[in-house]
């Protein structure tokens, strides 16, 4: 067992490490190093001068560990998703590895551990010896030195850079700059390392020593550390080593490539073509190395004879646990993961340049933690993957579906159908791609993102209302050729038409239904009356921009487009990664607050201190009046006969949401509660064939496929995070508006039509009514004031009425001859028509209307 305090003999031998360095520098020259300086021609006040000048202290920093990310787990507790690391290596305390490791390490390595103060000075000068003659490059190495050579070699090869494209060739010259060379050279290294074990010895417990080397030492490969060499080796963990176990680990410090046990196929091959050290063989090196230690410890009397034979007898049986590390160790969460990355490697708050940021993410044993959470992902990714095909043929098929907290940004789920490779080998074609589907260029998505559809339109809805019109305005929708438009303040004209789905003919309706119904004619009749530039703005203070970071208020370079059409801007024909939609829909839940997305909570660096993770971006960017009216519009298309309402789970939570298809080759369907906000997409990847000419395995067309992946994503987010109901809409933003109604009595049907249209206003021609012949319209429904675009119904004439005479200021005799005369037969006059001066006011009908010859005629006098 080792001991936790030195003895009095060991602090005796340990002397060297109290007493001043010049002392033991003489002591040094004269006990150790004399016999090498008359080989090398060193004179021995140079050695002194030279160990003199040497630094006097060694920085024992942490060595590099590897990073870890988690999510929050089904159980509501973290749960590591993937590590990376240049160096896999797990810290451990002191009582967590076996008692027996620690036996096997200090036999084999250094059994006068706690004996010596860090220098064995006779096997140095013989190792120093035979360093300078050439005969061996053996170190005579204490325990204690051997720690400081790894620190140094760490210290060495943490300032190389991991993008370097010699950084291989730079890690081995560490490792060659620690070693002891022939010649003076050596003779300094070694001096320096002497130095550096005493200065250890001084500052450190031997516990803390031996603790230290081995977490640090190197045992094959990648794999550094006594956790994660028993881990690799032998699929446990160090407090659980046994004696065999624990005996191979111990040999394999002295040469760790050459005694690791990870390559059935054999270290290496002799010129006889014969592999050596594999499975082949019984990884016959390995076992002598390890057999050489059990015989070290039955030696000290570590080990009973009986456990000694037993463990010799026992063959070199690895029980390998291999050690992945990247976002493909993440399995189904690998594109999440994928993002998390992107986000570590190119945001500051993890380091001042690129290089750095990859550096602390494999080296700086960060522990981070995401905001991915396996309550909503796990049913993500069991919908993606039951739903959407990997792949089939003649499609790319694509699919996505990411959920996000709409109060603060974090990126709860994050699935897709496509299996996770970052190799050169990736087969799209087969399913395969390491591209993040929900995500930007910059996060590891596609190159330009995909296609909205009518998610798009929710822009123009809210520029509709920021410019201060109502949902509940009335416009004219109906298919025809929308023209002009307004684009930054220029007049544009339009030529094309553009069709309704289903190619319905459309309707004149009120903004909210135009909503529910995603009624494309609606949207272009609410575009005309808006700047089209004002869309856009709209869209990029809510975080979108075009899928490869280009404005969204430009025409993009990835968009070949009209500069004119308005149908992009109105209808959705942009490429945007669906993360950015979802953002856009959960500032409107959000009462109007926009925050980015965002995926990690918190890091804890491998000090245990907390590391200050990207900062939360969260900023008003809607009033809270406007959001609220936006999602009373919104609340349409989720419920009744929207076009969302396939994708409502039903649960009773209140959601707002839209449906988009563009081209026929890319879908897409938002929803969102006041808490968590769900984004699917599912497309062709190169957009070069229609969705709904293929089905998925259970019969359903690939364009429908969003409804029923969203309804899952999002029951299952409203389990874990209950909302409440959205606010009331702004009373000005759903008032009723009415607008003045031109008077087109006396006009020609198609004059009257073309006043009343030119006003806003929808025209319908009603039955005939009584009145004179030819073309006249005789009567209006309504007049005044109607809800702008509502229908205003025209009467023309039927060519059977007469026109009531106008007999103002006349008397009664010759008012009663006038209308006699006019053809009217049913004539009644009041009781003021009878003072014989009295003269006609009025009539009713009224004079110049149109009245059938049986009409009774009244009149009035004064």
């Amino acid at each position: 067992m080792p001991q936790k305090n030195r003895t009095v003999k060991g602090a005796l031998g340990g002397v060297l490490g109290l007493v001043g360095l010049s002392a033991v520098a003489g002591l040094l020259v004269a006990a150790s190093v004399t016999p090498v300086l008359a080989m090398t021609g060193i004179a021995g006040s140079e050695a002194l001068n030279i160990f003199e000048d040497l630094p006097e202290n060694l920085q024992v920093d942490a060595p590099m560990q590897q990073s870890t990310i988690y999510a929050t787990g089904l159980d509501g507790n973290p749960v590591a998703l993937a590590s990376f690391y240049e160096q896999k290596r797990v810290p451990v305390a002191y009582d967590q590895i076996a008692p027996v490791m620690y036996d096997a390490i200090l036999s084999s390595e250094d059994k006068n551990f706690y004996t010596h103060g860090g220098i064995n000075l006779g096997a140095t000068v013989k190792a120093a010896v035979g360093n300078v003659a050439g005969t061996t490059d053996r170190g005579a190495s204490t325990i204690t030195q051997q720690y400081v050579k790894n620190v140094q070699v760490q210290e060495c090869e943490q300032n190389v850079d991991t993008a370097a494209e010699d950084y291989s060739a730079q890690v081995e010259q560490c490792f060659l700059d620690a070693a002891v060379a022939k010649g003076g050279e050596g003779v300094e290294r070694k001096l320096q390392e002497m130095r550096f074990a005493l200065q250890i010895e001084k500052e450190y417990s031997k516990n803390a020593i031996l603790l230290g080397y081995l977490n640090i030492a190197n045992f094959g490969g990648t794999i550094y550390g006594i956790e994660a060499a028993a881990n690799r080796y032998f699929s446990t963990s160090a407090a659980n080593l046994t004696l065999v176990q624990a005996a191979t680990i111990a040999g394999m410090v002295q040469e760790p490539n050459r005694f690791r046990i990870d390559r059935p196929e054999g270290i290496w091959t002799d010129d006889a073509g014969v592999a050596h050290n594999g499975e082949a063989d019984g990884y016959k090196e390995t076992k002598e190395r390890r057999d050489y230690v059990l015989n070290r410890l039955l030696a000290d009397k570590k080990i009973t004879q009986a456990a000694h034979d037993e463990a010799v007898a026992t063959p070199v049986t690895p029980a390998l646990s291999e050690p992945q590390q990247g976002c493909g160790a993440a399995g189904d969460n690998a594109y999440f993961c994928q993002y998390v990355k992107a986000v570590i490697e190119n945001d500051p708050a993890f380091g001042d340049t690129e290089s750095e940021r990859k550096a602390n993410l494999r080296r700086g044993g960060m522990q981070i933690y995401t905001s991915l959470d396996l309550r909503v992902q796990q049913t993500a990714i069991d919908a993606v993957k039951a739903q959407v095909p990997q792949a089939m043929p003649g499609i790319l098929v694509g699919g996505t579906g990411v959920s996000i907290e709409a109060t603060t940004g974090r990126v709860l789920a994050m699935a897709q159908n496509t299996v996770f490779n970052e190799t050169g080998e990736a087969n799209l074609a087969a399913g395969e791609t390491s591209q993040v589907f929900a995500a930007d260029k910059q996060h590891g998505g596609s190159t330009y993102g995909f296609e909205t559809g009518s998610t798009y339109k929710l822009f123009t809805l809210l520029a509709w209302l920021e410019s201060g019109h109502s949902v509940n305005q009335v416009l004219d929708g109906r298919l025809k050729t929308f023209s002009p438009f307004t684009k930054c303040g220029d007049r544009v004209t339009n030529t094309a038409k553009i069709n309704n789905f289903g190619n319905s003919g459309g309707s004149v309706g009120s903004v909210r239904q135009f909503t529910a119904q995603s009624l494309n004619t609606g949207f272009l009749a609410m575009a005309q009356q808006l700047d089209l530039c004002k869309i856009n703005e709209v869209a990029k203070r809510l975080g979108v921009h075009y899928g490869n970071g280009d404005d969204i208020t430009t025409g993009g370079t990835n968009v070949n487009l009209a500069p004119n059409d308005p149908f992009p801007t109105v209808l959705g024909s942009k490429s945007v990664a669906p993360l950015q939609v979802a953002g856009a829909y959960a500032t409107v839940a959000n009462n109007g607050v926009f925050c980015e997305p965002r995926v990690i909570d918190r890091v804890v660096g491998a000090n245990g201190d907390e590391i200050t993770p990207p900062q939360e971006k969260c900023s008003q960017q809607l009033t809270p009046e406007v959001a609220a009216t936006a999602a009373y519009a919104l609340r349409g298309v989720m419920e009744g006969n929207g076009t969302g309402s396939r994708a409502n789970p039903g649960d009773g939570t209140q959601l707002i949401g839209k449906t988009g298809t563009a081209e026929k080759e890319h879908t897409m369907l938002v929803e969102s509660s006041t808490k968590v906000t769900t984004a699917v997409w599912v497309g062709n990847i190169d957009g070069r064939e229609p969705l709904n000419s293929f089905r998925n395995n259970e019969g359903t067309r690939l364009g429908d496929i969003r409804y029923g992946l969203a309804r899952a994503i999002q029951g299952a987010a409203d389990a874990v995070y209950p909302a409440d109901p959205f606010p009331r809409p702004d009373d000005k933003l759903v008032r009723q508006v009415l607008t003045d109604v031109p008077n087109v009595v006396g006009k020609s049907v198609g004059e009257a039509t073309s006043i009343i249209e030119a006003a806003g206003f929808s025209v319908a021609v009603g039955e005939p009514v009584d009145g004179p012949a030819g073309d006249v319209v005789v009567a209006q429904d309504p007049s005044g004031q109607a809800p702008s675009g509502a229908t205003i119904t025209i009467s023309p004439s039927n060519g059977q009425g007469i026109t009531v005479p106008d007999i103002t200021g006349q008397s009664k005799s010759a008012a009663q001859s006038a209308l006699f005369g006019a053809g009217f037969s049913s004539i009644s006059f009041d009781s003021s028509c009878n003072p014989p001066n009295s003269v006609v006011s009025s009539t009713d009908p009224a004079a110049n209307t149109s009245a059938n010859r049986s009409t009774a005629i009244s009149v009035t006098c004064r």
